[in-house]
């Protein structure tokens, strides 16, 4: 048998050979780079659980301000609060943006009963922001179950004089309790705007939570287009004494409802967001926005919802001065104003950005508590979705598996962008909604450790956002 011999062009195995080594060089550049990240995320994580102060900094919050509704004191020395504070940090500058906000007032503590069996039950409800107050003596009523605004609306007339209690809780087979949330809250918003347009009294409202408890939820409710004369009193009510209402008017359908609030809204007050910045060395018309919400509401301490957030921010500035880390581009910290009812803050931020025609190139926010880090939501363009996904190996060391397209958050999407990439911080959810927007969102129900975790979650994102996002050839690890 002959043998077939194949000659190689010298050309080509030169050829084959450069791209061997620049196949060789490329790797080893990746590999060197790979290394100098661990090293400066591991850096960051040992700064944070040994030498953070955001814990300390939300007990001073919570324990010396509390909760602070937008237009209200406490909001104010909430504001003079995260001013000082930034200034201590020693962040390059510092200032206020003044923005007009709502500034509506809860008055005295609300009265809820009916009578059922001969038995007066109490009931622990609280009034829902925005909703009006009912007359002096009260709004005495039959009341009306309800699921859903569809059933609701189906009703129509027969709502007038009534009170319409809605009762869809939370699906407890949803593993992200922000989707049980969303499936729930249309309730709370639109409820009332619905009933009022056909002559009921007032609307209760099933609190927003997993839970089985005594804490009314409080939060936003809105009126739409419903002239002023139509608009009618709202509450939550909580979820244990929902789920024993429910069962007391399948007994009693005729059962009489009793509540009585004093809330009302007064006109719009001055606030301010609080900014500081660092500068970017290479290119600091570049600015990433890391924020969160200064306000809270008024029942707790505003300490999950979004106390952590606000610490967790500023610590991101604190680790990268305290770690000598000179950021490329502008690092901008955000204490928004006016996120929980209304939203004034970050329409003034981004009114102003586009104003002063600032380039923002990327935003992380934290306003999902300060429990267990587990990663990050991604709202950006399909290059960059990538390119963030990319850096799992180095973040999953640190508990942070979830890199997932999803929104970022309520005060950063003003900026959304075709070329703005938008992060939201994620951390465990199933406790988050034994606290949100109740009493019981005190300090004491934040643990140390997972909340420092969270601000070097944060930091070592912003890091390489910083160092990769948008350098000419972005490096996948």
């Amino acid at each position: 048998m002959k043998k077939i011999i194949f000659l190689i062009p010298f050309s080509l195995l030169i050829f084959s050979c450069n791209k061997s080594i620049e196949k060789k060089e490329n790797s080893n550049l990746l590999s060197i780079a790979e290394k100098t990240d661990s090293t400066n995320i591991k850096t960051i994580f040992n700064s944070a659980l040994t030498e953070g102060k955001s814990y300390e900094w939300l007990r001073d919050l919570t324990k010396n301000v509390g909760g602070r509704l937008s237009g209200s004191p406490e909001a104010q020395k909430a504001v003079e609060w995260g001013e000082k504070l930034m200034k201590e940090v020693g962040l390059d500058s510092v200032w206020l943006q003044p923005v007009m906000v709502p500034h509506w007032v809860r008055g005295e503590k609300e009265v809820a009963t009916y009578t059922t069996n001969g038995n007066q039950k109490n009931v622990p409800i609280c009034a829902l922001g925005f909703s009006v107050a009912t007359p002096n003596s009260g709004v005495l009523a039959e009341v009306i179950e309800v699921k859903s605004l569809e059933e609701a609306k189906a009703l129509g007339n027969k709502m007038e004089g009534k009170i319409v209690f809605f009762n869809r809780p939370f699906d407890d087979t949803l593993i992200n309790t922000f989707r049980a949330y969303g499936g729930c809250v249309d309730q709370r918003v639109r409820g009332a705007a619905i009933c009022g347009e056909f002559g009921a009294k007032g609307v209760i409202v099933r609190s927003m939570t997993n839970s089985i408890d005594d804490y009314p939820h409080t939060g936003t409710m809105s009126y739409g287009d419903l002239p002023i004369e139509k608009h009618i009193p709202t509450a939550a009510i909580s979820s244990k004494a929902a789920n024993i209402l429910s069962d007391d008017l399948k007994a009693n359908p005729n059962l009489k409802f009793y509540f009585k609030q004093s809330c009302k809204t007064l006109p719009d007050a001055p606030s301010f967001n609080v900014v500081g910045e660092i500068k970017g060395e290479k290119t600091p018309e570049n600015i990433f926005v890391v924020g969160g919400h200064l306000d809270s509401w008024d029942l707790g301490e505003g300490a999950h919802d979004d106390g952590t957030g606000i610490v967790q921010s500023l610590e991101v500035a604190y680790l990268f001065k305290k770690n000598n880390i000179k950021p490329k581009n502008t690092i901008r910290i955000v204490f928004f104003m006016n996120e929980e009812n209304g939203t004034r803050g970050a329409k003034k931020y981004a009114e102003l950005a586009t104003l002063n025609k600032e380039n923002h190139i990327g935003g992380l926010e934290s306003d999902a508590g300060g429990h267990t880090p587990r990663g990050f939501s991604i709202d950006a363009n399909s290059v960059n979705t990538e390119l963030l996904q990319s850096w799992k190996k180095l973040l999953s060391p640190y508990g942070l598996h979830d890199l997932d397209k999803g929104g970022s958050g309520a005060d950063i999407s003003p900026l959304k962008g075709e070329n703005v990439t938008l992060v939201g911080y994620r951390p465990d959810s199933q406790r988050y909604f034994d606290y949100h927007h109740t009493s019981r969102d005190t300090f004491d129900k934040v643990n140390k450790r997972e909340l420092v975790l969270g601000s070097a979650s944060m930091a070592s994102i912003v890091y390489l956002m910083d160092k990769y996002l948008y350098s000419d050839s972005p490096v996948k690890l």
